[in-house]
């Protein structure tokens, strides 16, 4: 008996949804292609390619011991080491299962169907997917020079606007927002609207560059910040984020939180990562380095890319033989896992992680192989 498709119990606007497609994982890529995984290199995701701070490290391994209990379903531990790094109240802070966890908290905290909420094109996918699972409307601000445009998103601001995400830097396209700008930006959003402001690559930017936004929430109640130990810390496998924000709208978040949704062995090794500033600085210095790598490898092959201000450029692939679908499929068959963003409105781009000096120079080479072949 053919079984029934039973996706029409869903509502319409879950059956609607594309599901986030994240990079492909190593070991896939490995059983597709035949290749052996220690040939491939994966820049796909915008991982630490240092691993994790050895701190962290020992927090885990001494963690597991008692892995056979529930985690701390308030983060206590981790809530006074975050209070005290950033100077916020314990109160004002929510943990999740990686930021997106809080991203998703906002969602089902704030809003409802008949609600909209803005965000840019070229944004990252995931506030579209927490706007939809939630019923309510997503609006799309065109975006300016490949980044948010702040004006034309104050005047997508209408009564029905609940939330405006920004990503800063942003993913996939690397942009930055001045401080000052976005700080004018905060002054004319109506009290009403909450602003979630997502700082996932803020370790990456210059002591010039580095965000302000923390000391702002004491001005600014309808600001939330999201934060995450899954790129310059490490700790992307242990899926663990945090928000910071007035302490009516944590309790708020907390409400709609599940239990223990961050787990013990996360906990441990978030709470070592912030005390290890020395292996962040590694990790900056080494994207910076890279970053000039990459940028460098571009110009040499004639290729456009996007100014970024993240661990990862996206790069574009036109006036060539193949297209960046085409070469996208060629590096994955030679073995270099990199991210196609034609989901992001963005055809014409890849976008690269920046690795390992050796990482970047074997993709870089491959990549100038593929278009060579193909002059």
């Amino acid at each position: 008996m053919p079984s029934r498709n039973l996706s029409h119990l869903a509502p319409d606007y879950i059956r609607a949804i594309a599901p986030y497609q994240g990079g492909k994982p190593i070991a896939e890529l490995a059983r597709e292609m035949g290749l052996q995984v220690e040939d491939i290199v994966k820049l796909a995701s915008n991982e630490n390619p240092l691993g994790i701070s050895p701190k962290a490290d020992f927090a885990i391994q001494e963690a597991l011991l008692d892995i056979a209990r529930y985690p701390d379903g308030n983060s206590f531990a981790l809530r006074q080491a975050v209070s005290q790094k950033f100077n916020v109240a314990p109160a004002q802070i929510v943990f999740g299962n990686g930021s997106n966890d809080i991203l998703e908290l906002v969602a089902r905290a704030f809003l409802m169907a008949g609600c909209e909420a803005v965000y840019s094109q070229h944004a990252f996918a995931v506030y579209p997917l927490v706007t939809q699972a939630i019923g309510a409307t997503g609006v799309v601000v065109p975006a300016k020079n490949y980044g948010h445009d702040l004006s034309a998103m104050l005047a997508a601001i209408t009564e029905k606007t609940r939330v405006i995400f920004v990503a800063n830097p942003n993913n996939p396209t690397g942009t930055l927002i001045a401080k000052q700008e976005l700080f004018a930006f905060l002054k004319q959003v109506p009290k009403k609207v909450l602003v979630v402001l997502d700082e996932a690559y803020d370790e990456y930017l210059s002591s010039a560059n580095k965000s302000e936004a923390i000391s702002w929430l004491a001005e600014f109640e309808n600001l939330i910040i999201s934060r995450t130990f899954s790129k310059a810390y490490g700790l992307a496998g242990l899926r663990i984020g945090f928000g910071l924000c007035h302490a009516d709208i944590a309790d708020m978040m907390n409400r709609v939180r599940q239990p223990f949704n961050v787990n013990s062995i996360a906990q441990a090794a978030a709470i070592a990562s912030l005390t290890d500033d020395d292996f962040v600085e590694r990790s900056y210095a080494l994207n910076q380095a890279g970053m000039l790598q990459l940028t460098q490898g571009f110009n040499k092959l004639g290729l456009e890319y996007i100014h970024s201000f993240a661990n990862f450029v996206s790069f574009a692939v036109k006036n060539n033989t193949l297209n960046a679908a085409q070469v996208h499929q060629k590096l994955l068959q030679s073995g270099v896992i990199v991210r196609a963003i034609a989901n992001y409105e963005m055809p014409d781009y890849l976008r690269v992680s920046i690795g390992l000096f050796s990482e970047n120079a074997r993709f870089l080479d491959v990549l100038a192989q593929i278009l060579k072949s193909n002059e």
